[in-house]
């Protein structure tokens, strides 16, 4: 067993150490090399030093380096070595998080976090948390609890009657809101199609004097953080708006709710404490590991309402445990990972990560503009938004971009024309990073 764990963090260690000198992207001949994986199952054993042996030699250089400071790519964040640690002393102690009983470090962790995760955030003290795999999943839990506590309140059982029969919600998302939303209203059974789509102004924020009038029961999806521009919804408006009439409003804020954790950028979220659920990443802002997120309820019946199991083997709790706050009955311990990050940087570190994310995006702007390209968003938080003179000249910029191995980012469409969306979400980015990236680009531009 020794011989094997060593093995394992040394070969991690290594790769960890040199990822600064390997390329952003795989080349063409990693990727090929990959095929080594590819064999029929195998029926006898291979000893596991051997295994480990294979699946870093042949796999390690077909990664992608986002866990270096020039992928900037899909809003991704690179783990802090505090959370691979934490990772690895996680899975060694592989606890099921479901259930207090079944691990009492899980069980103490998950309230520890959750309660400091509201209060980095700004959400209402006491509100209820279910960590999950990633915001699509917290967008659905929310979404599925939002469901059900309307149709509460319109007089209506959903958990136990279903839908069949109830009486209708209405549902309204902002024309910029992200696929995930999308996804997760047809998973909960609200349906993709039967939405009120509200239009969103040139940085991709809902305009609130588009929205319905007040009146029936409504569920509104808000962003917090515009996937494309980092833009903020206006929560305060949109709460006004429907203060008096049955209504639930759910904050997608997959990273951009982490503007709450720093006090210059907290201005940005005014009145997102208005809202009754929030869902984030842990893996994008707070540079956890992969699989790693949260979301949060105001009141915590309403998650219960939802996802409450009862079965003989499993003991009453004086707390709403895990596996009745989510779908899973089997949950990895996702909040050890976040209480490393945390403990490590304490509240005012994770805001100094904060702001200097803002400000490394900003300065790549600054001189991305000067050096004529076009940026086309305001940059708020950590969203870059570059397009050169034309769409055909955008496009090829993009691919030698990704093609360079210095940097990656990647392509999204902003107004109907394409763009590269720079996205600047990890700790080992530093201003050498950014200066490295920025004459890289200007230099494929010209």
């Amino acid at each position: 067993m020794d011989e094997i764990l060593a093995e394992a963090a040394a070969r991690g260690i290594t790769y960890l150490r040199e990822r600064g000198d390997s390329p952003v992207f795989p080349s063409n001949a990693a990727i090929e090399q990959l095929s080594g994986f590819v064999e029929p199952l195998p029926r006898g054993a291979t000893e596991p030093t051997q295994v480990l042996a294979m699946l870093d030699e042949v796999g390690s250089p077909g990664t992608v380096a986002s866990s270096g400071g020039r992928y900037f790519g899909f809003v991704t964040g690179a783990a802090y070595p505090v959370a691979v640690g934490a990772s690895w002393l996680s899975a060694t102690w592989d606890q099921n998080a479901a259930i207090g009983v079944m691990s009492p470090v899980a069980g103490v962790l998950d309230t520890v976090v959750g309660g400091w995760l509201t209060a980095l955030l700004g959400l209402p003290a006491g509100s209820q948390h279910q960590f999950v795999s990633g915001t699509s999943a917290a967008n659905a839990a929310c979404l599925a609890v939002a469901r059900d506590a309307l149709l509460a309140e319109a007089g209506w059982d959903s958990v136990e009657r279903g839908l069949f029969g109830a009486p209708e919600i209405r549902v309204v998302v902002s024309a910029a809101a992200h696929s995930s939303v999308t996804k997760a209203l047809g998973y909960v059974g609200l349906g993709r199609d039967r939405v009120i789509t509200v239009p969103a102004d040139s940085e991709g924020r809902l305009i609130a004097s588009e929205l319905p009038e007040p009146g029936e029961p409504t569920l509104v999806v808000l962003q917090a953080g515009n996937v494309n521009s980092g833009a903020m919804d206006p929560f305060a408006a949109v709460a006004d708006h429907f203060a008096d009439s049955p209504h639930w409003i759910h904050v997608d804020g997959a990273f951009g709710l982490w503007a709450s954790s720093s006090p210059s950028q907290a201005p940005l979220m005014n009145g997102v404490d208005r809202a009754h659920s929030w869902a984030t990443d842990m893996h994008k802002w707070l540079n956890t590991t992969y699989d790693s997120a949260i979301a949060v309820v105001r009141d915590r019946g309403d998650m219960a309402r939802t996802f409450h199991v009862g079965a003989e083997y499993i003991p009453e709790s004086a707390r709403i445990e895990p596996v009745s706050r989510g779908i899973d009955m089997s949950q990895r311990a996702r909040s050890i990972e976040a209480w490393a990050v945390i403990k490590s940087l304490g509240a005012d570190g994770v805001a100094a990560h904060t702001d200097r994310l803002c400000a490394l995006a900003s300065g790549l702007a600054e001189v991305l503009s000067d050096g004529g390209l076009d940026v086309v968003n305001d940059v708020v938080l950590n969203q870059v938004l570059v397009r050169a003179a034309t769409d055909e000249a955008t496009d090829e910029l993009l691919i030698a971009i990704q093609q360079s191995d210095v940097l990656w980012c990647s392509g999204s469409v902003w107004e109907g024309r394409p763009i590269i969306r720079i996205s600047v979400c990890s700790w080992a980015t530093s201003t050498e990073d950014i200066a490295i990236a920025a004459s890289t680009i200007l230099g494929l531009a010209t």
